[in-house]
């Protein structure tokens, strides 16, 4: 390789929340030759990022517009809502929506959840960024459901987490652009839908060998017998019938003697 060269790269971009490191190590022992480089993303720039080309491929959060961008839904989270450990929700095990009825429930600008009307009641402001809303919380200023990732990523001491019956959930989803699914893309859906190396439809797949017809073997073929020589002995023990006369009597010719 000479220095103008470049050895092909393969661009991962992800939200907050998704970890990678499963796939990027599969894909680090099959493609050692391809670099895997990571690209961190917010939720609302991920589908901005892979159509700019900023990325070959990404782990997004559901819904994004898919007109030029394909996608594969991988996995649903379960939704929690995130408290102080001292709140009298971390009494129960799980609450519904309609349980935070009379909560503020912060609704920050970059919430991932397709709500069609937020639980509890509004903040004055909506915070930013989950991170900001986290603080609040922590602050004693209200309650933040999120995605159970995302409340595992901005974990706290002082806070805890429960889930939330009845709530949406945020969905995964592996995107990249419909026109450029290159492939390095198609090597790495086939790692995230657990193709293995041999498969038919990975590049790195070895193709089926044409199967060997077996030759009969020589001393099983029949062997027939040569021309002008019998195949056997004859029933009444000549080879070639008894011997004598014409005819093929036995014995002297002419009628047999009486006894007297």
């Amino acid at each position: 390789m000479t220095g103008s060269e470049i050895p092909p790269s393969f661009r991962l971009a992800y939200v907050p929340g998704v970890t990678p490191t499963k796939w990027v190590r599969i894909w680090n022992e099959r493609l050692p030759e391809t670099p895997l480089t990571l690209v961190a993303v917010t939720a609302a720039e991920a589908s901005d990022v892979l159509r700019g080309g900023g990325a070959d491929a990404g782990f997004v959060r559901l819904p994004i517009d898919r007109t030029d961008l394909s996608a594969i839904p991988l996995y649903a989270e379960t939704t929690v809502v995130v408290i102080p450990k001292d709140h009298i929700v971390a009494a129960v095990d799980e609450v519904s929506a309609e349980d935070l009825a009379d909560e503020i429930v912060l609704h920050p600008l970059d919430d991932t959840l397709d709500w069609e009307r937020p639980p509890g009641r509004p903040a004055n402001e909506r915070p930013a960024t989950t991170a900001d809303a986290i603080e609040l919380v922590a602050a004693g200023v209200g309650l933040l459901v999120v995605p159970q990732s995302l409340a595992r990523l901005h974990h706290r001491k002082d806070l805890t987490y429960r889930p939330v019956i009845g709530a949406p959930e945020s969905r995964v989803a592996l995107s990249w652009p419909e026109d450029a699914t290159t492939d390095m893309v198609e090597d790495f859906i086939g790692i995230v839908r657990g193709r293995t190396v041999n498969s038919s439809r990975g590049r790195t797949a070895t193709p089926p060998q044409p199967k060997q017809r077996k030759r009969p073997d020589a001393g099983d073929a029949r062997r027939k017998p040569a021309a002008g020589k019998s195949g056997g002995k004859s029933p009444r023990g000549g080879a070639g019938g008894p011997k004598g006369g014409k005819g093929g009597k036995g014995g002297k010719g002419g009628k047999p003697r009486r006894r007297s």
